[in-house]
């Protein structure tokens, strides 16, 4: 039997890395694709050399971490870092199979005639999950040669942030990479221009188009969460095939759900699904127990895998003292990004009953990067959608999502949000409408109003301009 010589491995890495031997550029294949504006946040942290730490870039499947990846390489170049400095390797290649993180160091050294035990290099490790080990491997690197800067990425999301969090305290700094956010997806249509940029207030933002803008925001709802999808007209005319396969299947599948202990993956897809159909409601584990027959136990356990998959996100409950419950029976679930539930499902429309649902999904997956302490309140006569508190656990913002025009003209109808407010001394809260800006103040609280596809918008711009995430009296991250 032949066994694979390190000459073939030597001549995959020069074709990952073909900048070595010719002009320093990364393939057309990759540029083509427009940076994501999260390179921006993740640019500094490859970059920065004055502490000795690895980079874990996290995020779910397609959102594009490989690409990112890329257009960090070719900025280190343009940055006149020699390209021979630049080591890029997908670790899940069979022809790696069987080596450790150090013997593909050596073999880069061989391939590329460098030392990287002397000489300042940048290495990325696509796809590490597939190493066994991999985080030992990984903090020994950092440990043992402050010349190397390493960079690793995977899909086993979970997997990945448990290792992370496990092996690499002090030596590995996590960076989330979500499903793209509207301010995002209008960035790669080229139609960022339909909105005005503001200070950091939702209100300051502001569009002469709601129309077209709320048109985006449906095909944003409906198609825009993964790159892919979002620029490929093909891939639209069955974003389900697609989102089911290439990423639900093999994170339910693939990923690894041994690790939380997990055996029925049919039990779990049923969850999962069920779950997706009812995003933005109320759960509690004793229905979800009762309608699927499974103990409260692992049904905790598979929505841990599943939060920790990057799939769901759970919100917890507070009553209206914004106090949260000793017991919580209730808490509501949040698909990361609503265009898997349009996938798995049907896509849905302006007029559509679960519209609502869904745009309450965008505003939540726009907060994905922040980590943000959000919650919502809800007691026996009443509820807010977002309720957002400080380090401190007192509110800050109260936010009201809603795809109607109705409550601008009928405000005395927020009851609930009137409440929430007198109750925790808060002078003002935002409520999102269809198409409709304005501030009204009643009953002692300045009311915002801002359409929903501005308010997410101007979400996903602040979270990304802003190095900082703190929010001011609206909960909106400021500069």
């Amino acid at each position: 039997m032949r066994n694979v010589t390190s000459e073939q491995v030597i001549a995959r890495m020069r074709l990952e890395n073909p900048w070595w031997d010719s002009r320093p550029e990364i393939s057309a294949s990759i540029l083509k694709y427009t940076p994501r504006p999260y390179l921006e946040l993740f640019q500094p942290l490859v970059e920065d050399r004055s502490i000795r730490r690895a980079v874990v870039l996290l995020g779910p499947r397609r959102v594009g971490k490989t690409v990112m990846i890329h257009h960090s390489i070719q900025r280190l170049m343009n940055k006149g870092i020699d390209p021979k400095m630049i080591f890029y390797i997908t670790v899940d290649h069979p022809l790696y199979n069987g080596l450790g993180l150090e013997e593909l160091l050596a073999l880069y050294n061989k391939a590329a005639g460098t030392d990287f035990t002397k000489d300042a290099c940048y290495v990325f490790f696509d796809e590490i999950q597939y190493l066994r080990n991999w985080e030992i491997h990984l903090k020994a690197i950092v440990d043992s040669w402050e010349s190397v800067k390493c960079i690793a990425s995977g899909s086993a999301a979970a997997a990945l942030r448990m290792k992370s969090s496990e092996s690499g305290a002090g030596r590995f700094t996590d960076f989330l990479l979500p499903p793209l956010t509207f301010y995002e997806y209008l960035s790669l249509l080229d139609c960022s221009e339909l909105v005005e940029i503001g200070h950091s207030r939702a209100e300051d933002f502001s569009t002469d188009n709601i129309e077209r803008l709320n048109t985006l925001f449906i095909d944003y709802i409906n198609y825009g969460g993964f790159p892919e999808v979002a620029l490929s007209e093909e891939i639209r005319k069955d974003p389900g095939r697609y989102v089911k396969s290439d990423i639900i299947d093999k994170v339910l599948l693939r990923d690894l759900p041994g690790l939380y202990g997990i055996q029925d993956i049919q039990e779990l897809n049923y969850l999962f699904t069920t779950l997706a159909y009812n995003t933005a409601g109320e759960v509690s584990l004793g229905e979800l127990s009762m309608n699927s027959g499974a103990s409260k136990n692992t049904l905790k356990r598979y929505i841990d895998y599943l939060e920790a998959a990057f799939l769901i996100r759970i919100v917890h409950r507070l009553d209206r003292n914004a106090r949260r419950f000793k017991r919580a029976r209730c808490f509501k679930v949040y698909l990361t990004n609503p265009s898997i539930r349009s996938a798995l499902f049907q896509p849905v429309y302006s007029e559509d009953e679960f519209m609502g649902a869904m745009v309450e999904t965008a505003v939540f997956s726009q907060w994905f990067h922040s980590n943000s302490p959000l919650y919502y309140s809800r007691w026996k006569s009443g509820e807010v959608d977002i309720v957002h508190l400080n380090p401190l656990q007192k509110v800050i913002s109260a936010i009201e999502i809603k795809w109607s025009d109705r409550f601008y003209s009928n405000p005395g109808e927020l009851r609930s949000l009137f409440s929430f407010c007198h109750e925790n001394n808060q002078t003002s809260a935002i409520v999102t409408t269809r198409t409709k800006t304005g501030r009204i103040q009643i009953k002692n609280v300045n009311i915002e109003f801002v359409p929903a596809s501005l308010y997410c918008f101007a979400l996903g711009y602040n979270i990304i301009h802003s190095q900082r995430f703190q929010g001011d009296s609206n909960g909106i991250p400021t500069f």
